[in-house]
């Protein structure tokens, strides 16, 4: 999506004749968006990929919705949910409304079965491991701390080069992810002012074209149910491909931040849009150089918002009791801030260290059962003076 790439062979133009070698065409197909008004890839298989032996309903499990909660705010360890499984299935739902849903996951094991998310755009964010994302586009290198950002019906696999120590924070997007609007110019390039640039981000590279006929499981979730299909061809068959539609990565550390004279809202962290939700990090950075200025942040309300914050590494400078895997959600119309004494223990300080993900939804979150099973107790109540 953020620019045109092109890889393999591809005729020199679109849905003409392509032959083989042996004079038999290739298939195209096109991969588009909004119909057929938006950025699209052309894709060239060995086979038709409408070619399914057959389908079947499958159940999947991530978490039912908590019903009753009380509008307040949370903290819970997201690793009290973990659950044994592979890339998918071992996904937990945290919080979800009718744009975006997010979800916590410890892959213990490998699986060579395919997966497809027919009806959302996924962001990925590689907490732990590294490894590698298969896709028809090719191959794309898996590093710690890198956000993947997988466009709805792309058929992938992800896999990691060990099993013992991998987590995920997975956010899924009922719209298109992009890179923010005033990122870029015009034409499409990322400016001078924005906080990363084209070289930052990775694509994948294709690999030789996997032509082999068998039964190979396809996983495909349609909002929240899941089918199997049973695909003739391999999945991964291309000759070649080009557009603006694919899988990339971004890692967290490459993001550049802002610094301002005073303290610098949310907002200042963007680094993905999408309908009705936003997408910051923070990052190690410099504080705020006015002689005065209190680094901690101020207490607000989201009054048109709900924050949810996914901690990763860092010494977090407004509360104590946060470890990495930890997530926070301040909904709407409740204050929310430092804790007592944070806000005086920061001023005079010089940078910080931290990396958090954080997800600002516009329509309020449901919580699921997890939720329930993961949080703190007293969270709530840690502003009280002790």
């Amino acid at each position: 999506m953020p620019f045109y790439v092109k890889q393999g062979q591809v005729p020199h133009k679109r849905h003409i004749t392509f032959a083989k070698d042996n004079g038999e065409l290739y298939r195209e197909e096109l991969f588009s968006t909004h119909g057929f008004s938006n950025i699209y890839s052309n894709k060239y298989h060995h086979n038709m990929p409408t070619k399914v032996l057959s389908v079947e309903a499958v159940n999947v499990e991530h978490g039912n919705k908590w019903q009753d909660t009380l509008i307040q705010n949370y903290k819970i360890d997201s690793r009290l949910a973990d659950k044994s499984g592979h890339f998918f299935s071992s996904r937990n739902q945290i919080f979800y409304n009718n744009d975006v849903a997010m979800y916590t996951a410890k892959v213990t094991e490998d699986t060579d079965l395919f997966y497809r998310n027919a009806y959302s755009d996924e962001i990925v964010f590689v907490h732990q491991g590294q490894g590698t994302l298969l896709s028809e586009y090719g191959k794309l290198d898996v590093r710690q701390w890198d956000y993947l950002v997988i466009p709805r019906g792309t058929t992938y696999q992800l896999k990691f080069d060990q099993y013992d120590d991998v987590r995920l924070f997975v956010i899924e997007a009922n719209s298109m992810v992009e890179i923010p609007k005033h990122f870029r110019n015009e034409y499409g390039q990322l400016l001078e002012s924005a906080p990363y640039c084209e070289r930052d981000i990775r694509t994948p590279e294709l690999a030789d074209a996997i032509v082999e006929k068998g039964q190979f499981q396809l996983y495909s979730k349609y909002g929240e149910r899941y089918q199997i299909s049973q695909l003739e061809w391999h999945p991964f068959d291309l000759a070649g491909w080009d557009g603006f539609v694919y899988p990339w990565a971004i890692n967290i550390q490459d993001y550049a931040p802002k610094v301002g004279q005073i303290h610098l809202p949310p907002s200042e962290h963007l680094i993905f849009t999408a309908h009705n939700f936003v997408i910051c990090n923070f990052v190690p950075r410099l504080y705020d150089f006015h002689p005065q200025a209190i680094p901690a942040p101020y207490y607000h309300s989201n009054i048109d918002s709900d924050e949810v914050l996914y901690y990763v590494d860092g010494d977090f400078m407004s509360r104590t009791g946060i470890e990495a895997g930890y997530m926070t959600l301040h909904q709407k119309g409740v204050p929310h801030g430092p804790q007592p004494g944070k806000t005086e223990a920061s001023i005079g300080k010089t940078e910080t260290y931290e990396y958090a993900v954080m997800v600002d939804t516009f329509a309020p979150l449901h919580l699921t059962e997890h939720v329930r099973q993961c949080m703190s107790k007293d969270y709530n109540s840690s502003w009280l003076e002790k």
